[in-house]
């Protein structure tokens, strides 16, 4: 079978889920192939053989850290070179769509972004399914030039441990001069919550205009820590104050595709549909009956969210015992 490049997400070798579906989708177009940078990558070769890698590529040099973006384009090229893949799969973020994006020009092939599904077409080329205008149409693509280079939704498919051969091959690297255009300076850890990383999560509970103040999201953390989820705000909440614009789902914040959206007293203007219309469930909670949010929703609950939400976080606390 032909082998599929899996591009690792991973932080000081600790695999981050998203790595593991990709793993998955990569199964189905042929025999994955995981590439691993930056500071603990030896560290992620269980993990990663242990969910189908049958070769994982490594590469712990100090560029990585010390360089923006550049050093890894230069990384996975090379190691596209040594693999010949019949595709290259990224998770969906910022910065590997930016990656996703530069490795493609070089190469001179066609890029996907924010794929929901990757399957095998009937030439056995990949197929990218896609999600557009707020859900309302699916779209299938293929890249008709070189290599395709494809970046997937997290929650886009479910984790599958199987095993693989995994073997360690060290990745060397000639990093080009322009890999030093933009170094980084510092760093700032940021405060953990203890919940999962929102575009990660597969349950998020977002709030919005509706919640009246910045307080009352005290009431969307208790629902979302009852189910184990990430908080989402939407635009009006954040350009009040009330939230924080890192957890900002949305056109201009994070897009997230959970198993499962709450969304609270959100309208559903469309630049907040295009964060969350991926999302596989969703339920809203609004007391205007004509709110757009409703027209997208699987479920949808008419009433006020300050009575609505505590007695969902109650019936979810007792079921959980």
């Amino acid at each position: 079978m032909a082998d599929v490049l899996v591009v690792v997400d991973h932080v000081e070798g600790s695999v981050r889920k998203p790595t593991l579906e990709l793993l998955t989708v990569a199964r189905r177009l042929g025999t994955p192939v995981a590439v691993a940078l930056g500071a603990g990558a030896g560290q992620t070769a269980e993990v990663l053989a242990g969910h189908g890698a049958s070769r994982i590529l490594v590469s712990e040099a100090s560029e990585f850290a010390d360089f923006l973006v550049v050093p890894k384009v230069d990384a996975v090229q090379r190691a596209v070179e040594l693999v010949d893949p019949v595709a290259v799969l990224f998770v969906s973020s910022g910065e590997n769509k930016e990656i996703a994006a530069r490795l493609a020009l070089r190469l001179e092939s066609g890029v996907i972004t924010d794929a929901v599904d990757v399957e095998a077409g009937e030439d056995g080329r990949p197929v990218a399914v896609q999600s557009a205008f707020a859900a309302s149409y699916t779209t299938r693509s293929r890249v008709t030039r070189g290599i395709p280079v494809i970046t997937v939704k997290p929650n886009s498919a479910p984790v599958e441990p199987v095993e693989g051969a995994g073997a360690v091959e060290e990745l060397a690297v000639d990093f080009a001069a322009g890999v030093r255009g933009a170094r980084v300076v510092s760093r700032s850890a940021r405060e953990s919550t203890g919940r999962p990383e929102l575009t990660e999560a597969a349950i998020v509970v977002s709030g919005g205009r509706g919640l009246g103040s910045g307080e009352n999201f005290a009431l969307i953390e208790a629902l979302a820590d009852a189910l184990g989820g990430a908080v989402g705000a939407s635009r009006a909440a954040v350009d009040a104050g009330w939230y924080p614009h890192a957890h900002q789902v949305g056109q201009t914040g994070k897009s997230v595709s959970p198993q499962l959206y709450i969304a609270s007293g959100i309208s559903g203007a469309i630049q907040h549909r295009a964060g969350m219309q991926t999302s596989k469930t969703i339920v809203a909670i609004n007391k205007d009956a004509e709110a757009p949010i409703f027209d997208l929703v699987d479920y949808g609950v008419v009433g006020d969210l300050h009575t609505v939400v505590p007695q969902l976080t109650e019936e979810v606390a007792a079921r959980k015992g």
